[in-house]
């Protein structure tokens, strides 16, 4: 993959863990995230991975609340590829799905079960087969959130079968206590094996707290695309807390002006992934 590819920088605003006691910077409002993003998406961000909460800070999927957050962003950061979550901290079983009518340009897709710091994230067969069917039905390319290996191994055989609309974007998160670590050896495996198995596909990936910038780095000199932002890590470094998340995405961007790859704009972000603006 040539170097001169321009790098998608994905902005992860908010998540369904940090509060404003980790860090005062996260969004928790609706009105905070906009204002948050549209700083985030000045700095370079093209996609905005979004979650909800309500005002006491708890995880919601609540479809309202993801309407108001969704139309903010389109209107204050217009073109910007939004990608909501259908995550299981924020909800259970086909509630996970509620916000997909909306018709976002993204939704997050988990293809399977690990573990989490203190649970296990389940994702069973039946509601990943219908989450996956609710974005056929809406138009929603999924960014499947790969936390292990049979979760790529996973995505490219439902790719393949036609079971996920549009191009195949798949994310290594790496970092998550009890899931995958951090590791270089992991990481050059899953690129080789996408590249491998699903040549056709693109790939980001995140890493969480202290491994956010490490991983950062690994992607964008590996040619692929990045997730950034205060749901994964609140920290710039040990001492210093993130002051926004467009300083994180700065970061970022500073990664990609040092592996000279420029920063993708929207359009060009669109036009990697097969997102096409909705009319």
């Amino acid at each position: 993959m040539s170097q001169t590819r321009p790098c998608i920088i994905c902005v992860a605003i908010t998540g369904s863990v940090p509060t404003k006691a980790a860090n005062p910077a996260v969004p928790i409002s609706i009105s905070e995230q906009i204002e948050s993003t549209q700083a985030a998406f000045e700095a370079g961000a093209s996609i905005a991975h979004c979650h909800v909460r309500n005002a006491d800070e708890t995880p919601t999927s609540d479809p309202e609340k993801f309407a108001a957050l969704k139309e903010g962003i389109e209107t204050h950061c217009p073109g910007m590829i939004v990608q909501l979550s259908t995550g299981g901290r924020s909800g259970a079983g086909a509630e996970r799905g509620g916000m997909l009518p909306l018709r976002p340009d993204m939704a997050s897709l988990s293809v399977g079960s690990n573990n989490f710091p203190t649970r296990v994230y389940e994702n069973p067969p039946d509601l990943v087969a219908w989450l996956a069917s609710e974005m056929q039905t809406y138009e929603v390319t999924p960014e499947i959130e790969a936390f292990d290996l049979s979760h790529i191994l996973k995505a490219v055989e439902m790719h393949k079968a036609g079971r996920l609309h549009g191009k195949l974007y798949v994310q290594f998160v790496m970092g998550v206590k009890n899931a995958m670590p951090v590791d270089r050896a992991v990481f050059d495996f899953y690129v080789s094996l996408v590249k491998d198995r699903a040549p056709g596909a693109e790939w980001c990936a995140a890493g969480i707290g202290a491994g956010q910038v490490v991983v950062n780095e690994w992607a964008i000199a590996a040619g692929g695309h990045t997730r950034t932002g205060l749901e994964d890590n609140v920290r710039l470094d040990r001492d210093t807390l993130a002051p926004s998340n467009a300083a994180l995405v700065a970061r970022a961007a500073a990664l990609c002006e040092k592996y000279e790859r420029p920063v993708a704009t929207w359009q060009q972000a669109r036009e990697m992934l097969d997102v096409p603006l909705r009319t």
